[in-house]
């Protein structure tokens, strides 16, 4: 879809989340903000607990305590489905797309949980094109013949289809070349200037914090420091752990 087609950004917040596996907590007690169109980042290393906490947010782990609202209205006991169609869409790690299918086919699949009718989903593929036009001339192609990069592109453009009003992007440069990386992530950033809400998970710190507005930094299931992204990346700790310097 073109500019301006995509909803208003909702707003996510975690209350006091507590989640895991058998009988280890991977999260203890998180509180997240995402704001109305905003990017924020989160960052740690891994078994900090991200990818249990966007499993929380999009319904597909239960928390064993604590709560996941979404413009004030608690999601944690939606099925995942059920979040989905109301905004909250997910990028996931590793770009899984339907390989042997075309690129319109992958669209398509993107836009079931609106459960819009097949004109109103054709319209969303052609302004999908339109926003990527790298995959307008390979649109009929299988996504197995994508590179790297545009596979990340078609990922996105799936969850575009749904209309997310929150984006949720788990490693998206993971596999990338510095290069496609920027290329990714100025994409992102432009959703956001649409309204989007975005909250990003992502392993190169230093273009997370770059493009992000706000950061959380994970460490053994917790919160350990939050704040402006520009701040964050200045921090001490951050650029002795996270940046490589002092």
């Amino acid at each position: 879809m073109a500019q301006g087609d995509l909803p208003k950004g909702g707003t996510i917040e975690v209350r006091g989340l507590h989640a895991g596996y058998g009988d280890v907590d991977a999260v203890r007690g998180i509180d997240l903000r995402l704001e109305s169109g905003r990017l924020t980042a989160l960052i740690g290393p891994n078994g900090a607990g991200k990818s249990t906490t966007l499993r929380c947010v999009t319904g597909l782990l239960r928390p064993r305590s604590g709560e996941v609202l979404l413009n004030g209205e608690r999601i944690d006991r939606l099925s995942a489905s059920r979040i989905a169609a109301r905004g909250v869409c997910q990028v996931p790690e590793g770009r899984r797309l339907f390989a042997r299918q075309s690129l319109v086919d992958n669209l398509l699949v993107g836009a079931w949980v609106q459960r819009r009718n097949r004109r109103q989903m054709n319209e969303d593929v052609e302004r999908m094109f339109e926003r990527f036009p790298l995959l307008a001339a390979r649109r009929n192609e299988v996504a197995a013949s994508l590179s790297g990069g545009e596979a990340q592109m078609l990922a996105i453009a799936m969850a575009l289809m749904a209309r997310p009003s929150v984006l949720i992007l788990d490693e998206p440069s993971l596999g990338l070349a510095p290069l496609l990386v920027v290329q990714i992530l100025d994409i992102v950033k432009g959703l956001v200037t649409e309204g989007v809400t975005v909250l990003l998970v992502e392993q190169m710190v230093h273009k997370a914090l770059a493009v992000a507005d706000w950061a959380y930094v994970l460490g053994h299931g917790k919160v350990v420091l939050e704040g402006r992204a520009d701040e964050l990346a200045a921090h001490p700790t951050v650029r002795e752990v996270y940046l490589g310097s002092a």
